[in-house]
């Protein structure tokens, strides 16, 4: 039985290409001409989406996390409270720098009094001034370490990521989470130094596409910027390319391919419906003009860069040819005219 499976596998892949004179006439696909189109030339890289606005929360103080107000992908408003941090010991510290504040307010009081009944020399009350103004900015310092305790946000958008579980003990410096803006995102790309040269070319300012490959989208750039270094160890230079504002479906992390516009070129482009995928080879079904009755064919094909309006084709087809759009239906049709 295997011997036979094979042999019918194969005239349903291959029977296309010598049948010329089926039963069934194929003059109902709908077909598109191939011919040259002028598009944009651009240099492509692989990319990733960024917010343009985001900042990693992280504690100033030592404790324990007793009090967590949200998690990952929720919104938070600027200043809203996210987490909680047990400062007791801060706090028993600005206790104490506050009674070392009024002892010594006291002392300088006492001294001034003392001074203007020329009982104590100028030497003492410029000391008792000087302890007075090192209490009061030791006891401003213990209050605001008190205060680093509560962990509010630094800007409304959303918790991206949370890094520390309850229960867990906070150190200066230690990160909490992340919050990020997602109105305002962009890409950022690693393009070769050589090809700088090529995208300054251009006059005008810099355009550029974004594709996302798994959602087919491809979005327009608002603002392209290139920085002004040069990794020494890839010699590549960073690019960041700007989404319009409040941009749907598009979330940090993703990837993306970056395409910047550098000018104008002719190429031959395939739409996407009508390419067929054999493993690791591509196909499309040619239709013969002279003759509307004939079945497709069955023509491989060399394809090249992924544009916004198809695919570019280097190799199998010619200028003028004519394509079948849908390769689900010219595939029945061809299958249909295979004689029993």
């Amino acid at each position: 039985m295997r011997p036979f499976k094979l042999i019918s596998l194969s005239l349903l892949l291959f029977a296309p290409l010598w049948l010329t004179n089926p039963a069934r006439a194929a003059d109902s696909l709908r077909g598109e001409k191939i011919v040259l189109r002028e598009v944009d030339r651009t240099v492509a890289a692989e990319a990733t989406v960024e917010a343009v606005r985001q900042a990693t929360v992280a504690s100033q103080v030592n404790g324990r996390v007793f009090e967590v107000r949200v998690d990952a992908g929720s919104r938070v408003k600027a200043g809203e409270v996210l987490m909680r941090i047990d400062s007791r010991e801060a706090s028993e510290n600005a206790a104490a720098a506050q009674a070392q504040l009024i002892q010594a307010k006291a002392q300088y009081e006492r001294t001034r009094s003392l001074v203007e009944k020329k009982f104590v020399s100028a030497a003492a009350m410029d000391k008792a001034e000087a302890d007075y103004k090192a209490a009061k900015a030791v006891a401003g310092q213990a209050g605001v370490g008190a205060s680093y305790g509560t962990i509010t946000a630094p800007m409304a958008g959303v918790v991206g990521l949370r890094l520390t579980e309850m229960g867990e003990m906070a150190a200066p410096g230690k990160a909490l989470m992340t919050v990020f803006d997602p109105r305002s995102l962009r890409v950022t790309a690693a393009v070769p130094q050589q090809r700088l040269a090529e995208m300054k070319g251009g006059k005008g300012e810099m355009k550029a596409r974004i594709e996302f490959t798994e959602s087919g989208k491809w979005i327009d750039a608002v603002r392209v910027e290139v920085l002004p270094t040069v990794d020494s160890r890839t010699h590549t230079a960073t690019v960041r390319a700007y989404l319009a504002d409040n941009t749907e479906g598009v979330l940090p992390g993703a990837f993306a391919r970056l395409h910047l516009m550098t000018g104008k070129v002719s190429k031959l482009l395939l739409p996407t419906t009508s390419i067929v995928r054999r493993g690791e080879v591509t196909l499309v079904y040619v239709l013969d003009e002279k003759n509307p009755n004939a079945v497709p064919r069955l023509r491989q094909v060399r394809l090249g860069e992924t544009m916004a309006d198809g695919i570019e084709v280097l190799a199998g087809l010619s200028s003028g040819e004519t394509i079948a759009l849908d390769q689900i239906q010219a595939g029945i049709e061809t299958r249909k005219s295979v004689k029993p």
